[in-house]
């Protein structure tokens, strides 16, 4: 610990916050050592930084864009660890809203929220068709009957990214309507950008501000299917501690994070391994506080966990890129009476690779036909 004397005015600048975490960067650099020697059969990622809210999912957000699987892991505030320490708590806090945001004019964002309904993404795509958009980019969660998408959209006849002010109003107003649909219940929202956002943290952002994780009293949930979270508070009451026991799967580390920054709460310990425990607090030092807050932590994780889990029948599809092309997919979809539950459209060098995951509309398994006449 040092000690650093700056003489100063006493003039104050709406960006002096930013001047000093800059400052403080500076003087308290991220250190990152690769270790191959001490684990035969994993690499070994230590990560030493001054600590600061949402540093954490930043970390692990870099590890899962490199496709790089987290099987363990150990966190600490207080330094140390076998995979990742965080220094000293900083006072500086930044917004988690813009990790992974960077102005772009190659192609427009689209981000919708809504009810889930079969034939959906067929009703998105096909006004996105109508007002010749073609759709670059596009991923799709459905979770607890509630649908977000980020798509990645440019102008047919250019190719680059819509700028006309009318018509991104106009492409506003018709999804919006479509995502409305005939529940007036629960609200729609589309919103349009010209940034580049990460496209998993923007859904985990837009599921949980549109409160997926609330259910109906009289919802039938399959425990089974469930994973098991629970919070209690540590003896001090410094701290809760939460504790999450599911079917391991890349990206679960990356799923909780996301949530518990949502929510301002910092992750001060944890052990990642055959059961993941997190000693968590909120940003202002508080624990979880009551018997209500501590079941919105346990419905809001278990959502986090739910949104990514891929039910139904996996159809993957690679050909030669086209305007409409996803429009078409979804309504053959559509056509044969199913629902897409979760949806990976992505365009590379001319080519479509996509990936879809599919349901009977109403509930009952694919019929061995109708595959069939979907491959057809």
């Amino acid at each position: 610990m040092f000690f650093l004397g700056l003489e100063v005015n006493l003039s104050f600048s709406h960006d002096m916050d930013d001047e000093y975490e800059k400052l403080f960067r500076r003087l308290n650099p991220p250190r990152v050592v690769i270790d191959n020697e001490s684990c035969k059969n994993a690499t070994v990622v230590r990560v030493d930084s001054a600590n600061k809210h949402g540093i954490l999912l930043e970390v692990v957000q870099v590890l899962t864009d490199l496709n790089l699987n987290i099987t363990k892991a150990y966190i600490s505030s207080d330094g140390g660890g076998s995979w990742m320490s965080l220094g000293p708590e900083s006072c500086f806090i930044s917004s988690v809203r813009s990790v992974g945001v960077k102005p772009s004019m190659d192609h427009t964002a689209i981000e919708l929220t809504g009810s889930d309904r079969p034939g959906l993404l067929s009703e998105v795509s096909a006004v996105l068709t109508h007002l010749k958009c073609n759709v670059l980019n596009a991923e799709v969660w459905t979770h607890n009957t509630r649908a977000a998408a980020v798509m990645q959209v440019t102008e047919e006849e250019t190719g680059s990214a819509i700028t006309d002010p009318e018509r991104l109003s106009r492409i506003k107003e018709l999804l919006c309507n479509v995502l409305k649909g005939s529940n007036k219940s629960r609200g729609a929202k589309t919103v349009v950008s010209h940034g580049v956002t990460h496209t998993e943290r923007r859904l985990h952002q837009m599921m949980f501000a549109d409160r997926d994780y609330e259910r109906s009293d009289d919802e039938v949930l399959d425990e089974n299917q469930r994973p098991n979270v629970s919070v209690v508070n540590w003896y001090d009451k410094y701290y809760s501690v939460v504790t999450i026991r599911s079917k391991d799967r890349p990206k679960l580390l990356f799923d909780t994070v996301c949530t518990l920054t949502d929510m301002e709460y910092v992750v001060f310990h944890a052990n990642i391994d055959a059961e993941g425990r997190r000693l968590i607090r909120h940003i202002d030092g508080s624990p979880v506080k009551s018997d209500a807050e501590r079941q919105r932590v346990i419905q809001c994780l278990e959502a986090a966990i739910e949104r990514r889990v891929s039910e139904g029948l996996k159809l993957e599809l690679c050909t030669t890129d086209r305007i409409g092309l996803l429009s078409d997919v979804t309504r053959i979809f559509r056509e044969n009476s199913l629902t897409v539950t979760r949806a990976e459209v992505t365009t590379r060098d001319g080519k479509a690779i996509n990936t879809f995951y599919v349901r009977d509309a109403s509930g009952y398994p694919v019929d061995a036909k109708t595959i069939d006449s979907i491959r057809q």
